[in-house]
């Protein structure tokens, strides 16, 4: 009998072991607050019996909401989602500063009465927006000598992030009122909603925080896609955890397919170069997906000559 405590036993591992080999995709998970993006993947793990799970960015243990888990060959896809935009659902909270720029850190100010009006916060919201250099928070995962930020902050070593460029492409105030704010984000990777925060109750003189945060979208997964632990559980239960996966063809959906033979699929798998017929493809395109006759991916293929394809990744 299965123990339903959260931890996978023997029996359930074994019960999909049979298909972790071919399991090859993502599964969006609806990550809860309170878990690292390391405690889910593992999670998961013990979950579906698969240890080949990796996740795609990581999420504070203070956010929810879509966290792209790669599974089995499909880790190695992990390079062309680097630069995918996030969208972000982010409720602030005025009247101090916290050292981790969000309600977990250490008040860094004293507590004020915050005295601005709609209009202000929507003009300061202006000046994050566009393009613009961002200093990560001090307690983040940017690595400073190797090491993330984060663990020297806990060990009390003083960091100095640079600044990076960002990207927000949009920035939409939907409430206000009583000391708080929701926001609706959409940016580049690598921006810190929390930053923006901070910086907005420097600008309006009171402090700033980030109370709640939500990631709607990363990328091309949305959290219509997301799965929650506990309905993965369900799936693993019943040995069907595999429906979950969005298979690895179905990624990139921006790079056209190319659908090629047994013979063709074996030569890409030995490194070779392959053809896309002309009336299959996209003019110009850099990258196709070569995908088998079982409707599984084969391979990333690079534009070397019009539609002539070298293979630079192969699953």
């Amino acid at each position: 009998m299965q123990r339903r405590d959260g931890k996978r036993t023997v029996a359930l591992a074994l019960q999909n072991s049979a298909t972790v080999e071919i399991v090859n995709g993502v599964i969006v998970v609806d990550k809860p607050a309170g878990m690292t993006s390391h405690d889910v993947v593992n999670r998961v793990r013990r979950i579906t019996g698969n240890r080949k799970i990796g996740h795609l960015g990581t999420l504070d243990p203070l956010a929810t909401g879509v966290l792209p888990l790669v599974v089995g060959r499909a880790t190695r896809l992990a390079q062309f989602f680097t630069t995918s935009d996030k969208k972000y659902d982010a409720r602030i909270r005025f009247g101090y500063a916290t050292d981790t720029y969000d309600r977990e850190g250490e008040p860094t100010t004293e507590p004020m009465e915050p005295r601005f009006t709609r209009e202000d916060l929507e003009a300061a919201l202006g000046h994050f927006r566009g393009k613009f250099m961002q200093t990560p928070p001090p307690v983040s995962a940017k690595k400073v000598g190797g090491q993330p930020a984060y663990k020297l902050a806990r060990k009390q070593v003083a960091v100095e992030l640079k600044p990076v460029e960002v990207t927000v492409f949009a920035l939409d105030l939907v409430e206000f009122g009583e000391g708080r704010a929701r926001v609706l984000a959409h940016c580049s990777a690598g921006t810190y909603v929390r930053a923006i925060a901070h910086e907005l109750g420097t600008r309006l003189g009171c402090g700033a925080f980030v109370d709640e945060l939500r990631r709607t979208a990363s990328g091309d997964f949305t959290e219509e896609q997301s799965h929650t632990l506990e309905d993965l559980e369900r799936l693993a239960e019943s040995g069907v955890w595999s429906e979950a996966v969005i298979p690895a063809a179905r990624l990139l959906p921006h790079f056209p397919s190319a659908f090629v033979d047994a013979t063709t699929a074996g030569n890409i798998r030995q490194g070779k170069d392959f053809r896309v017929s002309p009336f299959r493809s996209q003019p110009n395109a850099k990258f196709v997906k070569a995908v088998g006759a079982d409707g599984e991916l084969v391979a990333i293929g690079e534009a070397r000559l019009p539609h002539l394809y070298h293979p630079v990744l192969v699953l």
